[in-house]
């Protein structure tokens, strides 16, 4: 695998090893290692602590009010700690209307896609987060990193690595700090199986499985457009599957190969994109990952890695919430937790603190080389190397 080849300074803060940082609300006992002493409530550096006795926080403006930004993002900005929303950006005027009196927001701290430039003479905003449809991601990055913000994208982090890299180097150039939307890397359940699989409690993994889909209704056209989009149910469900799986092994793949699933209505809803494909990651030591996605059936939502001496399994495994996890040896015992606020209360305590993000640019970058050949292997039948992936982890260091 290739490293990150940007600016050295980039490259050390980026490459080096992530802590786990964010932890759990503890409930009990792992079934696997004892008590789960290694999940402990957030650690925030020392200017966060004076931030949390100050009550100073730092302003988020969301851009894109769809339905993640409404009923996830916004919600959670009212528990977090060392942040909150103070700013919107929307085509919509109705939208804006009913946000500014939902969320007491002033009219200076309200944009649209045109006037959104003007967000560099905001001293409200210190974030942006990206909430809009993929196709439009580096975009909006690009103008945030412009105007001086510090950035949160959503995933998939762009169609395309080419895109993905100008993102970088824009946010690299402004000197701000960048980080994707991987909520479950700072999910409890999620935590633990990096725990499990990374040190091989049960024993070295000999095989993973990883399943994530839903029946596309077209309540999100954008998600079947495939200039918006970048892809079908791979872009948008199967990174989960890429993800969970290179986070509980360790290790990136050295190869992929796919096939596309039937296509129920290739003149209708999948004209542009795929409906559902079945891959498999192929790794270094011979250990596979056999993943589905889809948008023409409901899938498990399952994260599931065999071991030598038994399994580790989180089902549902990848939702805002109701995530259950369990291994050979019996229930993990750990509690649900608001995903989305600590994700951006740690983004927060690393812009106070100037630490890296553990779910930088760069590992936005890695998913989407990997989604790319995911879709190489699909279109040739052919197994498609991926030795020139951008290698980035996220390594837990408890033990």
């Amino acid at each position: 695998m290739k490293s990150w080849d940007g600016n050295p300074a980039g490259r050390r803060e980026f490459m080096r090893t992530f802590s786990l940082g964010l932890g759990a609300t503890l409930v009990g006992a792992s079934a696997v290692g004892g008590p789960l002493s290694w999940l402990e409530e957030i650690s925030y550096g020392p200017a966060s602590r004076e931030a949390l006795q100050s009550g100073k926080q730092l302003g988020v403006a969301l851009v894109g009010l769809g339905k993640y930004s409404t009923g996830q993002l916004a919600p959670a900005l009212q528990k977090t700690k060392l942040c909150k929303l103070a700013g919107i950006v929307t085509g919509s005027p109705e939208k804006a209307a009913r946000w500014k009196q939902q969320y007491n927001l002033p009219d200076k701290n309200i944009y649209d896609y045109k006037t959104f430039d003007r967000i560099v003479d905001n001293p409200d905003v210190d974030i942006v987060y990206v909430v809009l449809p993929v196709g439009m991601h580096a975009e909006y990055v690009e103008r945030a990193a412009r105007a001086g913000k510090h950035v949160i994208c959503e995933k998939p982090m762009a169609p395309t690595a080419e895109e993905c890299r100008r993102m970088i180097s824009a946010m690299q150039k402004a000197g701000k700090k960048f980080s994707i939307g991987y909520r479950l890397h700072f999910e409890p359940h999620h935590q633990e199986m990096m725990r499990l699989g990374q040190q091989q409690t049960l024993g070295p993994i000999k095989r993973l499985v990883a399943d994530n889909g839903f029946r596309f209704n077209n309540d999100t056209p954008w998600r079947v457009d495939k200039e918006l989009a970048g892809g079908g149910p791979l872009m948008d469900m199967g990174i989960y599957c890429v993800q969970g799986v290179i986070y509980t092994k360790g290790q990136l793949p050295t190869s992929v190969t796919a096939k596309l699933t039937p296509n129920p209505d290739p003149k209708g809803l999948f004209k542009e994109v795929e409906a559902g494909v079945n891959w498999q990651m192929q790794f270094a030591d011979g250990s596979v990952a056999d993943c589905r996605t889809s948008y023409a059936e409901n899938l498990n939502s399952r994260l599931r890695a065999e071991t030598a001496k038994g399994f580790l399994e989180l089902q549902p495994a990848f939702g805002y919430g109701g995530i259950q996890g369990s291994t050979s040896q019996g229930p993990m015992n750990i509690e649900n937790v608001p995903q989305q606020a600590r994700q951006m209360d740690d983004f927060a305590d690393c812009i106070l603190n100037n630490k890296p993000t553990r779910v930088p640019g760069e590992m936005g970058l890695r998913d989407v080389q990997l989604l790319q050949a995911i879709y190489r292997a699909a279109a040739t039948g052919q197994k498609v190397s991926t030795k020139d992936v951008v290698a980035v982890l996220d390594k837990t260091n408890s033990k």
